[in-house]
């Protein structure tokens, strides 16, 4: 992720601080000196931060990593590379958690945006009444926003977007020419929490929405800003009503996605992909180019290229049309 310009960056701490508010293993081989600048994901993360490899779905990004020390598992050390410093947990996730929330206090909750002021304060386009804006706004030349519409700071629009009514948009970048439709939510923090002993430990959402230019979000859809990336929404992609799209989702671009799909966290679309209404989409699975997903489909494995599944698990159509002809 490049540089956050939605949270404050609290760092840097020096690692063994760090290190002071995990279930972390000691380390010989942890300097006092060293300074860790930033939390960031396996795949964005540079030189001075820290990041964590909890599931061999992230190998690729773990091998290629540039990060200084990893939080991790002892049976993933070997996937990095020898110059990034392993830290052996027993709860990755939630030491992760707890690391991130150190370099960003507020990520873990949504407060209300408190300095509001009204949308003509800082916009003389076309806009409805009752519309505010919170501090560091852009709004691009051509944008309409609707009315009982709130847009917090430094949210970014491009130019001849149009904006509904009774939108909330926060930490969220939006290229030029996106339609978004009235009481679309966008920006708000993902579903993520990690119980423990009884407690709900709540997971940190320091990411962004991206949606990319020429897309269309439905009306009353809601889009996570990501965790420890960010949300994408591709060029050219259409959310109808009632979508969900959960935190750190990637879709690429001219993809059209049908009435109350919800697309679970972590999840990567390709291009073209078009999914009917109803079908949900489990986490952190990869869904290949050009894949087409029936209606009502319960997708939890990757999709290769090109296919075409229905059903619960979904599974290539001829074979969900066959099935239910011998079921008849």
């Amino acid at each position: 992720m490049s540089e956050n310009i939605f949270f404050k960056n609290q760092g840097p701490f020096a690692l063994v601080e760090i290190i002071k508010h995990t279930s972390i293993d000691k380390n010989p081989n942890i300097n006092s000196s060293d300074l860790i600048k930033n939390f960031n994901s396996i795949g964005q993360a540079s030189s001075t931060d820290i990041t964590f490899l909890h599931s061999n779905k992230y190998l690729d990004d773990a091998k290629s990593t540039k990060a200084y020390a990893c939080i991790t598992k002892n049976e993933l050390i070997k996937y990095l590379p020898t110059n990034c410093l392993p830290l052996i947990s027993r709860n990755v996730l939630l030491d992760a958690a707890k690391v991130a929330e150190l370099f960003y206090p507020d990520s873990t909750i949504d407060l209300p945006c408190m300095n509001l002021k009204p949308i003509e304060k800082i916009y003389n386009g076309s806009c409805g009444i009752n519309s505010f804006v919170g501090s560091n706004v852009v709004i691009g030349n051509g944008t309409i926003i609707g009315s009982n519409t709130v847009i917090e700071d430094n949210v970014i629009i491009g130019d001849n977007c149009i904006i509904g009514s009774n939108v909330m948009i926060k930490k969220t970048i939006i290229e030029s020419d996106v339609h978004i439709l009235d009481n679309a939510i966008i920006g708000k923090k993902g579903f993520g929490f990690l119980p423990k002993n009884h407690y709900n430990f709540r997971y940190p959402h320091i990411g962004y929405v991206l949606i990319k230019k020429k897309s269309e979000i439905g009306a009353s859809s809601t889009i996570d800003r990501g965790s420890f990336s960010i949300t994408i929404i591709g060029e050219n992609t259409y959310l109808d009503n009632q979508v969900h799209i959960a935190h750190n989702v990637k879709i690429g671009k001219n993809c059209i996605v049908a009435g109350q799909v919800g697309i679970a966290g972590s999840s990567v679309l390709g291009d073209n992909v078009m999914i009917g209404g109803q079908a949900g989409i489990s986490g952190h699975l990869k869904i290949g180019n050009n894949v087409q997903i029936g209606g009502g489909s319960g997708v939890i494995n990757n999709l290769p290229d090109n296919s075409r599944v229905m059903g619960y698990p979904a599974k290539n159509i001829r074979k969900f049309i066959k099935d239910n002809k011998s079921n008849d």
